[in-house]
């Protein structure tokens, strides 16, 4: 099959000196310590083989994440710039709808010709952070597309515990296209999900929300600020093109945080109340932090999603003074995250579709790479749809 292959130099940092797991295992827990001038390849590729309760996908669509392109960029030490653990050469991509093409014999629920979205956290299962309803927190989590083989490719293998089926939702679009389009935003979607709803414990209709960066993550947030009644919804972002999306998905306001002090706006439009929630998802907490900490309700929460590597100053006399917490967020697995957002989209209850605003064909997914790098687009798309919807933003 044809896929899209990652591959880098093991070459860890001066400053840095790998652990006995890091080394054993061939993977680095922070790439961007380890991890020097990445290559991406379209390459031919054995074909997937599933195990007694795995499953073969025909990979539908596969949405590009902003942590593809950390993966693909670089500081100037030539170091990628993605946080994450990461193990290569791998096949990456990981938000990914697909159509089951053949069933593993221990297989219960799923059968072949069935759409499923499928979750990028793979974890173990047994051990104490699994057992405990943590599996993000899973020490032996493995990640599609960054340490196991991803979705930029032609068929992919998953076991059956990590797919959600999508055929209710392709019964009230009426195209499995269109299903597994919207399929491949529910990764994103779930992260802030997880983000929100699960390790932040939540927000009450009514209260209002503050969501710094409108990439993917952030729209997912402000979709779901609003899908659970938020008074009020204000987005934070650089791009204007973002910043549009993001009004389109629910923000009531959004603003270039350069030209408008975040702060100063949301105790403005908040009656001086302030966030009740905040959810960052810029991965700039360096420059966003100070206006965070000026911005909280009494009792706010904020929930961190973005990733970096530099540390982050915390004035932690607010927290005591407001009451307020920091929540950090890794991962969409587990809470109910994936069956409660398909809920929401088989009820039209969140409408999402309007996240992506540019499709690439398969062959041309390293074109779609090197796209995601401007920072334009909310979501570009990798799809395998039979006919691309008419709009300049799609390429071949």
């Amino acid at each position: 099959m044809n896929a899209v292959v990652f591959s880098a130099e093991w070459d860890p940092r001066p400053s840095y000196v790998p652990t006995p797991k890091e080394l054993s295992s061939g993977k680095a827990t922070m790439a961007c310590h380890v991890w020097r001038r990445p290559s991406f390849t379209w390459e031919k590729v054995p074909d997937p083989r599933p195990g007694p309760d795995e499953v073969l996908l025909q990979v539908r669509a596969c949405g590009v994440c902003g942590s593809d392109t950390h993966c693909y960029e670089t500081d100037d030490a030539g170091y990628v710039l993605f946080s994450g653990p990461v193990r290569l050469p791998v096949i990456c991509g990981h938000e990914y709808a697909a159509e089951v093409v053949e069933v593993g014999k221990d297989v219960r629920e799923l059968q072949v010709g069935d759409l499923v979205a499928g979750e990028g956290m793979l974890s173990c299962g047994v051990c104490e952070a699994c057992r405990s309803f943590r599996p993000n927190q899973c020490p032996h989590l493995e990640m599609l597309g960054f340490s196991a083989p991803g979705a930029y490719a032609e068929l992919v293998r998953a076991k059956e515990r990590f797919l959600w089926k999508l055929n209710g939702l392709a019964e009230r679009l009426g195209s499995r296209d269109r299903a597994c389009e919207v399929g491949a935003l529910i990764e994103p979607i779930a992260c802030s999900y997880n983000g929100m709803f699960v390790s932040a414990g939540g927000m009450r209709p009514g209260s209002y929300v503050a969501v710094f960066g409108c990439g993917p993550i952030g729209l997912g947030a402000i979709a779901l600020a609003r899908a659970a009644g938020a008074a009020k919804v204000i987005g934070f972002e650089v791009g204007a093109e973002r910043r549009e999306v993001a009004r389109k998905l629910g923000a009531d306001a959004v603003f270039d945080p350069r030209e408008t002090p975040a702060d100063e706006v949301i105790r403005e439009l908040t009656g001086g109340w302030g966030a009740d929630m905040i959810v960052e998802a810029a991965g700039a907490a360096t420059l966003t932090m100070p206006a965070i900490e000026r911005s909280f309700a009494p009792g706010g929460r904020m929930v961190y999603l973005g990733r970096t590597g530099a540390r982050a100053p915390v004035l932690l006399d607010v927290l005591v003074t407001q009451a307020a917490g920091i929540v950090g967020a890794r991962g969409h697995s587990g809470g109910g995250c994936f069956p409660q957002i398909i809920r929401l989209l088989e009820n039209g209850r969140l409408d999402v579709e309007g996240m992506i605003t540019r499709r690439y064909r398969p062959e041309a997914t390293l074109d779609a790479l090197v796209k995601s790098t401007d920072r334009t687009d909310a979501k570009i798309m990798v799809t395998h749809a039979r006919e691309l919807p008419d709009s300049e933003n799609s390429a071949a």
